[in-house]
């Protein structure tokens, strides 16, 4: 993996006439290229989308000290934003426009500390199965030499807007 530069700044909230207009993957594409901005929670947590295809993503991002717990790890709650991220935009990435989803559960496991010293980490979300009203999909987060971090599964809820 290469060394990314920070989180952008090209961060927001699109409108949904937007976001309803192209299907999941234009969208995400979108994002990637800079048309669209990236979510809000991209910048705070320092990470940013690399990849897209249909029902793949990858999002890499590199842990600080500002993510720690009190016992000087980063805290739980960044790798499980990581993983949820890269999940739900691989289950996005398959819908046709007009259509949204929603994370209905997701579950983590979490089989090594990360820290400061860890250095890039990758997120890869790939769909296992969708449905018209459902998907499920899992996500691998890795560090720069490709030792398993930490790995999730996903179930989305799918809807029309």
């Amino acid at each position: 993996m290469q060394p990314i530069s920070p989180a952008s700044d090209n961060v927001g909230i699109v409108d949904l006439e937007t976001l309803t207009s192209m299907s999941g993957l234009e969208f995400l594409n979108a994002m990637l290229r800079g048309d669209l901005p990236g979510p809000p929670i991209a910048k705070t947590l320092g990470f940013h989308m690399t990849e897209v295809e249909e029902g793949r993503t990858v999002f890499v991002s590199e842990p600080r000290e500002e993510y720690y717990n009190p016992i000087r790890t980063v805290h739980a709650g960044y790798t499980a934003t990581l993983l949820d991220s890269c999940m739900a935009c691989a289950v996005l990435s398959t819908l046709p426009k007009g259509t949204g989803f929603t994370t209905m559960e997701f579950k983590v496991l979490l089989l090594r500390p990360m820290t400061k010293d860890t250095g890039l980490v990758r997120a890869e979300g790939t769909l296992l199965a969708r449905g018209r009203r459902g998907a499920t999909a899992e996500g691998r987060l890795t560090d720069h030499r490709g030792k398993l971090i930490a790995h999730a599964t996903t179930t989305c809820l799918i809807f029309p807007f």
